[in-house]
């Protein structure tokens, strides 16, 4: 624009063309911006649909909100049946209530740490249905592409595929209360063989709680039955 007033301004002698109603122009001028529409349509649509495609995932995991942490459901896939809670680790809030790491000092993951970070496999479609059992929240992982709102009594889905083994961090970017600072997201991604054997780990854990439990109800049981005996002895 610039170029074609400073080349043709009237002080070098320029003299502007008389047109009216040219319909060349009426049809150059709404041609030329619906093919620069489409060209940038085209390809924008095939990524919202291709974002929008959570069919035949490797691994589905419902993520669910909550004030204020997150709770992750493995549904289908290698792991199913784990669950677990995943809160801000304990020695980072300490911290952060102490006024931060300190001067000087410098922690990369500094209020990223989480206690049980989820897990999954490198290089497989890992499809995320998120809910909420309060408020609103939002599950953001931002170095994955993914960001969906947790919604109580709503469930939406989303996918993601993390092409390297790493750590990637989010934080929940819905404002859900005085907390609301304190709800990161550790997401671990981790190769095949790894993954296998997480989740052959945490299936022992679900084990011995299991059996932990069943000797806290054995043991219950048993003390029942005593007091029981003693009254009746006593009567």
């Amino acid at each position: 624009m610039f170029y074609a007033i400073w080349k043709h301004r009237k002080s070098v002698g320029h003299k502007a063309a008389n047109f009216h109603e040219s319909i060349a122009v009426e049809i150059l001028w709404t041609a030329v911006p619906f093919l620069i529409v489409v060209l940038i349509a085209w390809p924008a649509t095939k990524v919202v649909l291709a974002m929008k495609d959570t069919a035949n995932p490797d691994l589905t995991v419902k993520v669910t909100g909550m004030q204020w942490k997150w709770r992750y459901d493995y549904l289908k896939g290698e792991g199913e049946g784990i669950g677990f809670g995943s809160a801000l680790d304990r020695a980072q809030r300490q911290m952060s209530d102490a006024g931060g790491p300190g001067r000087g000092v410098t922690i990369d993951d500094y209020l990223l740490k989480v206690d049980h970070p989820l897990v999954v496999p490198v290089a497989r479609k890992i499809r995320v249905v998120t809910t909420a059992n309060d408020v609103i929240h939002a599950w953001f992982v931002p170095s994955l592409g993914v960001q969906l709102s947790a919604i109580p009594g709503f469930v939406r889905d989303t996918w993601f595929r993390a092409d390297r083994v790493g750590d990637y961090y989010g934080q929940c970017s819905q404002l859900c209360g005085k907390e609301h600072a304190y709800m990161p997201i550790h997401v671990k991604v981790v190769s095949q063989e790894d993954y296998t054997a997480w989740v052959n780990s945490e299936i022992k854990k679900e084990a011995a709680l299991v059996g932990d439990t069943n000797k806290v109800s054995a043991l219950n049981d048993m003390l029942k039955r005593s007091e029981h005996d003693g009254i009746v002895a006593a009567r």
